[in-house]
């Protein structure tokens, strides 16, 4: 008996650490909520929601791994959501519109960083095309010029101005509102954590939760001091940060 009791103390030495380390991995990976009424009501929205977010990667999915976080937090509110390369813009705009005649969804909402940002206004574009509105974009350090043309209900282009990133110009004939907000004074925000910076994170999630859940939309990032406006840093050809 004795030896059997020596046994099972040896045997469960070694199990309860293990066990201690499953738990506290399932504590972490569980949704963490202010108030669990509100996370239940919210969820419960999103899931009767005709809302759809799709967010595109930049080159060789591997630089815009932060766009995986933003979609694994969205669906953890219950939202619907589609993640994938820049590439595909054209075909996913072309299934988005297929649910939007369908009427599976109502609401489309796109997100896009570097490349998957300066895909965006082809793919706001290609949907008004098809006969489909969007509600909301948002764009993350477009490395490339861009100009936005289509119906959007709200565009906003973010970017890092002393960086890779451009402003999106307003082409003619746009139906919606256009905003580029330089993000440069964000601390530790570049062109490659611009979607991973938690901070950029929760503004994206913010102004999603604002259309999903018609909470108020937040606070625009205000222009640095001292920085010259987009119309006038071009017309005066500096090389200097634009906005």
């Amino acid at each position: 008996m004795n030896a059997y009791r020596g046994h099972t103390g040896q045997v469960g030495r070694h199990l309860f650490p293990r066990l201690r380390a499953i738990a506290t991995a399932l504590l972490l990976v569980l949704p963490i909520a202010a108030s669990p009424a509100q996370a239940a009501t919210e969820s419960a929205a999103a899931r009767g929601s005709t809302a759809h977010v799709y967010l595109l990667r930049g080159v060789l999915n591997i630089f815009s791994l932060g766009l995986d976080e933003i979609a694994a937090k969205l669906q953890a509110q219950g939202m619907r959501v589609t993640i994938t390369n820049y590439v595909f813009w054209s075909s996913l705009a072309d299934e988005a519109a297929a649910e939007y005649r369908s009427g599976k969804i109502k609401t489309v909402i796109l997100v896009g960083h570097s490349s998957g940002a300066t895909s965006l206004p082809d793919m706001v574009a290609r949907l008004d095309q098809l006969g489909v509105p969007v509600k909301l974009a948002i764009g993350l350090d477009s490395v490339f010029h861009t100009s936005l043309s289509g119906r959007v209900g709200r565009y906003i282009n973010f970017y890092v101005a002393n960086g890779a990133g451009t402003p999106v110009d307003r082409a003619r004939g746009l139906q919606g509102k256009l905003e580029n907000v330089n993000v440069q004074s964000v601390p530790g925000v570049g062109h490659l954590t611009i979607d991973k910076s938690q901070i950029m994170q929760q503004k994206v999630i913010a102004e999603i939760d604002a259309v999903v859940f018609g909470r108020p939309a937040p606070a625009t990032v205000r222009r640095p001091p001292g920085e010259a406006s987009p119309a006038r840093s071009r017309s005066a050809g500096a090389a200097a940060a634009r906005n």
